[in-house]
């Protein structure tokens, strides 16, 4: 099965990514170096050791750059020198519990971040495309049947949440502003559910927590069991977002907003935990405590790909279940002393398979 993201469009296209030190920054770049892209990436040193970036060594084949979003000379300044064709805006403050704890940080970064980058693609004549990616939790709290659709109402309870639905104005106000005219770069937003899968050793995140307690012995504590979320393998929304910029560049679509999720919906965090830790050799019933904690987080939280699926031929390969146990195969080699390099290589090959 070929890929909808290797249709050859990337060959030889000038691609920057920021945030590519980061969990998913990371194996976008991967995916855009298999199909051909020159990449390049601004962002800050990875938070955690270990992290995928240095374990998977991509630093040889991609031009990085340590620069903060939060400096807007420095962003201007990569970008009239690198000319890209396409920008994927990864660089973000991408926790919640973070955002409760530094929530002028999450602010500066996500919304402020997000304006200096499209002020400075806005002299940049080289790019026809940008994907800027939010979240799912850019959605006031009000479930709907079948999950949230684009045009649902924007919101955020909590600094992470606002900040990520701020953004997605400051995305439409340039869009409106600048980006509406004849030869002008078009741009969307990419607002993928949560993703899962091999390399994230982020705090606060599920797998990553469940991860480091298996190893360590410690229990996995859970603080809202029964929350729901649409869990995904990273590969699913990585080639949403290629499918993304390429029909940007190619002007099939003026921009928008692009939900990427699962087909069969929400699962509990509890399903998720319990299936991790019987995937890694774990019992699941001694494993994992529940600790409840006060901050706020949406209990139920779900999107309707539908858009993504009819306009840009995007379809989940990967059920939640296969993400899950994917996931703690990658781990679990990993804990063995596989090369990080060589398990992206991988689920990339499975993917396409």
């Amino acid at each position: 099965m070929t890929s909808i993201a290797d249709s050859g469009f990337w060959q030889g296209r000038r691609v920057l990514v920021t945030g590519h030190t980061g969990f998913k920054g990371a194996w976008l770049c991967a995916l855009l170096l298999r199909r051909g892209a020159a990449v390049a990436g601004i962002a800050l040193p990875p938070d955690t050791s270990p992290n995928l970036w240095e374990l998977a060594p991509y630093a040889a084949e991609v031009d990085a750059r340590t620069v903060d979003v939060r400096d807007r000379v420095g962003i201007a300044a990569v970008l009239a020198a690198l000319r890209p064709d396409t920008v994927f805006h990864l660089a973000a403050q991408p926790l919640v519990r973070r955002g409760y704890s530094a929530p002028v940080e999450t602010y500066e970064t996500n919304v402020m971040g997000t304006v200096h980058l499209l002020e400075a693609a806005r002299h940049c004549e080289s790019l026809a495309s940008i994907v800027v990616v939010t979240s799912d939790k850019v959605y006031a709290d009000a479930p709907q049947p079948g999950g949230y659709a684009e045009d649902a109402r924007l919101g955020g309870a909590d600094p992470y949440a606002g900040s990520k639905a701020a953004a997605e104005l400051v995305v439409a106000t340039y869009r409106s502003a600048f980006f509406s005219r004849a030869g002008a770069a078009r741009i969307a937003t990419a607002r993928a559910g949560n993703v899962i899968g091999g390399g994230d050793f982020a705090p606060d995140r599920l797998i990553p927590d469940a991860y480091r307690a298996m190893v360590s012995g410690a229990p996995l504590r859970l603080r809202r069991p029964n929350a729901v979320r649409p869990w995904q393998h990273v590969l699913e929304p990585t080639h949403g977002y290629l499918a993304l910029g390429e029909a940007l560049a190619k002007d099939r679509i003026p921009g928008g907003a692009f939900n990427f999720g699962p087909d069969q919906g929400a699962t509990s965090v509890i399903e998720i935990a319990q299936r991790f830790v019987y995937a890694m050799g774990g019992n699941p019933d001694a494993a994992i405590v529940v600790e409840p904690s006060d901050e706020h987080e949406t209990d139920v939280l779900e999107v309707d790909s539908s858009h993504a699926r009819d306009t840009l031929g995007w379809k989940p390969r990967w059920p939640t279940s296969v993400a899950v146990d994917l996931s703690a195969r990658w781990y679990r080699a990993f804990v063995a002393g596989e090369r990080a390099e060589r398990l992206v290589s991988r689920d990339l090959d499975a993917y396409a398979g």
